[in-house]
């Protein structure tokens, strides 16, 4: 079973795209509606709402969890990789495993290459945790050090996602928070991260925002493909091939569901976490 979780609703964007990618395996969806969003919380509240969400997809017979939540992933993943996680195996001797979606967006990112030679721009969109934590930026940097990385704290967009704002108020703030950035950068971005799986949501909106040609990185997919490959690479975390699904949510405004349900394409079975 492979598990994925995310702060709310947002991480069903990345949950569809590993869906499409492997229909043969079995996942288990969880989102912390109840606590969301997780971009404006201190980051020991982070780390612990993380460790919480893990436990329970552990106990829901996940081994493998990918953390679809780019404020979890900057602020707790690599302490829970490097720390946590080898506490929690000798406790019970189960091997688990916990992976993000930062790195398989870095590298889509820096894989990206312009044919005169001319260094990238790429602009961040994120959480405020996210923007603060600077991964983005410093590890774009270790890997192609040309490329120029501007970001743009969105602080009030996933909340508004997740609570089921009105399309106009949603449209308003992308208009906002894309209007800021170009106006430090002073010219459009070559490539555009949607730093925070909410984004995709509302992704029409960014583009409809953006100036014509700048490409966006699809995060979900860079994501689906990443899994993809390393269930080659670790077959010890082959699991089940039924097919099955479980959507698993802490509690949430059902004013949100219209919106999530028209990106999914048909209704969301939710149970109580």
């Amino acid at each position: 079973m492979i598990g994925v979780f995310d702060s709310g609703f947002g991480g069903l964007t990345v949950h569809r795209a590993l869906i499409e990618a492997l229909p043969e395996r079995d996942f288990t969806y969880l989102g912390d509606n109840r606590n969301a969003p997780y971009g404006v919380r201190p980051p020991i509240d982070v780390l612990n709402l993380t460790c919480a969400a893990l436990e329970r997809l552990f106990a829901e017979g996940c081994t493998l969890v990918v953390v679809a939540c780019n404020t979890a992933s900057t602020v707790a993943l690599r302490w829970i990789q490097q720390q946590w996680l080898p506490v929690r195996r000798l406790e019970d001797g189960v091997r688990r495993n916990v992976i993000g979606i930062v790195v398989p967006t870095i590298e889509a990112a820096t894989g990206i290459l312009r044919g005169d030679g001319a260094a990238l721009t790429v602009a961040v969109f994120a959480t405020r945790r996210t923007v603060e934590s600077d991964c983005y930026p410093s590890e774009i940097r270790k890997r192609r050090p040309e490329i120029a990385v501007v970001q743009q704290a969105c602080p009030d967009l996933a909340g508004s996602i997740e609570r089921g704002a009105p399309r106009g108020e949603l449209r308003a703030l992308v208009a906002r928070y894309t209007g800021e950035l170009l106006g430090r950068l002073g010219a459009a971005p070559e490539c555009v991260i949607l730093g925070c799986t909410h984004y995709p949501l509302v992704a029409d909106l960014f583009a409809a925002a953006l100036p014509p040609g700048v490409c966006m990185i699809h995060q979900p997919d860079a994501t689906a493909r990443a899994l993809k490959l390393y269930l080659s690479r670790h077959p010890e975390y082959d699991g089940s091939h039924g097919g099955h699904r479980r959507f698993l949510s802490t509690g949430f405004s059902g004013e949100a569901l219209p919106l999530i349900e028209k990106f999914w394409g048909g209704e969301v079975p939710f149970t109580q976490a």
